[in-house]
């Protein structure tokens, strides 16, 4: 059998791993048919692990990583993520103040990120990014960003803050938003609730996510240049950022602009009032759909970068109900005036 020359090789490859869409599900207009409910749930990050140098791997090797991965900063072999998925229920309620005292506010039987590294046009992925071929976000300053998510987390470990309003606890404490960026733009699998409803019709593009009751609406337009000229006006920053579409072949096309600022600030990757994030949608076959998204962001990133994941059926989508149960902020603001009455009263009077 003769070798292929390496450019043949390549495209032959290419070809391959190229799904067919010829028996994808499709609309009465011909379009392939998003309509269902999904999931992108799995245990591959956005970035890749340090040490990770390859972005495929085998199932075998999926199959150990995966074994060994922590959930939301807490190692896999910790006590409080075994195999039973509880923690010890006599074991107190953690120190104010200290690295656990919000880091484990769940234990694992209350987390469903996935079971398994994502499995990406039959490829076993290390990370979301495909490019650069790192797997790394390619900040223009690494330091500064470096040092917004370790404070992020740290007043997410310890609970430290002063919380006096109802604007200081984050958006997703607020049921504003979900957290970890997974209502997009460049929707993310999170600790859980990763289901999503997408509801398709010839003029709007309808994508309610789990993780938090958020809804996506998204106008279709007949071309990108259309869709372009009917984005809104800049003042307007709405959460989740102004979002058009228009199908390329039998490829859905998202265009994200001026995303909210504080949405910016507190998502999983930032993105600058400048910032486009385009989001790709491919009906593959009968039980999954390919998506990819780009950013394209020259005041914080030193190139665009892409990142692909992949969405299959899920068995159902649940109601978030966030505002519902969030007893939590009362506490926090009745706490908030008790402690400025103390103040006042422990004041010398005259």
């Amino acid at each position: 059998m003769r070798l292929l020359k390496p450019a043949l090789a390549a495209l032959a490859v290419a070809l391959l791993s190229t799904p067919s869409l010829a028996d994808v599900p499709r609309t009465a207009d011909g379009k392939p048919d998003l309509t269902g409910t999904w999931t992108n749930a799995s245990l591959t990050p956005l970035t890749r692990a340090p040490g990770q140098k390859s972005l495929v791997v085998t199932e075998a090797e999926a199959a150990k990583i995966a074994a060994n991965t922590g959930l939301a900063g807490i190692s896999a072999d910790d006590p409080d993520f075994n195999d039973s998925g509880y923690s010890d229920p006599n074991k107190g309620a953690p120190e104010k103040g200290g690295d656990d005292f919000g880091l484990k506010g769940y234990d694992k039987f209350w987390t469903q990120p996935g079971e398994g590294l994502a499995l990406v046009k039959g490829e076993y992925r290390t990370s979301n990014i495909v490019e650069p071929a790192n797997g790394q976000l390619p900040y223009k300053d690494p330091a500064a960003q470096m040092k917004r998510q370790i404070e992020g987390f740290r007043v997410y470990m310890t609970g430290n803050a002063p919380y006096e309003g109802p604007e200081e606890p984050t958006l997703s404490e607020r049921c504003l938003i979900g957290f970890g960026q997974t209502g997009g733009p460049g929707m993310l699998s999170v600790l859980y609730n990763n289901n999503y409803q997408f509801v398709q019709t010839p003029d709007h593009m309808m994508i309610l996510v789990e993780m938090a009751h958020d809804a996506r609406i998204v106008p279709i337009f007949d071309s990108a240049d259309e869709a372009r000229r009917n984005h809104r006006p800049a003042v307007i920053k709405p959460w989740l950022g102004d979002t058009v579409g228009w199908w390329e072949g039998d490829t859905f096309v998202m265009e994200t602009i001026n995303i909210n600022p504080l949405q910016a600030g507190e998502q999983s990757f930032p993105v600058s009032a400048k910032g486009v994030v385009t989001e790709r949608l491919t009906r593959t076959g009968e039980k999954d759909v390919f998506y990819e998204f780009s950013v394209n962001d020259p005041e914080t990133y030193t190139q665009p970068w892409r990142a692909e994941m992949a969405f299959y059926p899920s068995t159902g989508w649940y109601e978030y109900a966030c505002h519902e149960g969030n007893h939590g902020m009362i506490g926090i603001l009745a706490g908030a005036r008790e402690k400025e009455r103390q103040t006042v009263s422990a004041k010398p009077t005259r």
